[in-house]
């Protein structure tokens, strides 16, 4: 929680709780499911928490607005997001039915009613769209574009336009080159907002809807 602290000092104390506590439930399931990989869960704010929420230092999500966390896997980016969102709707997607009960028990545990937990696949949803998509650790760049645009709402209500959020590490170059020149690509490294050694190379990708 130190990290979260220096990082992100305007916090509220509920979100503050809330994101200890998150801690305290990813500590208790990751003894009965693998949620978090067993070499992590000592490094659960930096290389988890932390890492979610740098989003927020790039966009402000408005009121009423809608993401999707694709292949949300326990939970993460889109629970801690929600905590820091708290007025914004996530729909976290996973075709593995025990991550999500997962999802839906800690965000039970936490009275985040803005939080969904979904079993399926992206191209199972038919009905619904979304102002941005979130994804972390899911699969190449081109493959999320594949799924995801044809989910987003046309309809803006954000400063930035509406798009996918892709979280990434390593060598980047052959990810954007895997896509069209014509689309939209923003670069934000993490080591422009933090100083731990573990955030070189890490990178979150915005490519406009």
């Amino acid at each position: 929680m130190e990290l979260i602290k220096k990082y992100f000092p305007n916090l509220t104390e509920l979100q503050y709780a809330q994101l200890e506590a998150l801690g305290a439930q990813y500590r208790d399931w990751n003894s009965k499911i693998n949620v978090i990989s067993r070499k992590d869960i000592d490094h659960l704010y930096e290389r988890h928490i932390l890492h979610a929420i740098t989003l927020k230092k790039i966009i402000s999500f408005k009121e009423g607005g809608d993401v999707l966390d694709l292949g949300t896997g326990g939970g993460i980016p889109g629970i801690p997001l929600a905590i820091l969102f708290p007025e914004t709707n996530f729909t976290l997607l996973d075709g593995r039915g025990k991550k999500i009960t997962v999802v839906n028990e800690i965000a039970s545990a936490l009275d985040l009613k803005n939080v969904r937990g979904l079993q399926g696949r992206a191209e199972e949803i038919k009905d619904e769209k979304f102002d941005f998509v979130v994804a972390r650790g899911v699969a190449s760049l081109d493959k999320l574009l594949r799924w995801t645009r044809r989910l987003l709402k046309e309809e803006q209500a954000h400063g930035v336009p509406n798009g996918l959020f892709a979280y990434k590490g390593g060598d980047i170059k052959a990810e954007i080159a895997s896509i069209p020149r014509y689309e939209y690509v923003e670069t934000h490294p993490f080591n422009e907002y933090y100083e731990e050694p573990f955030f070189e190379e890490k990178y979150l990708l915005y490519v406009q809807g």
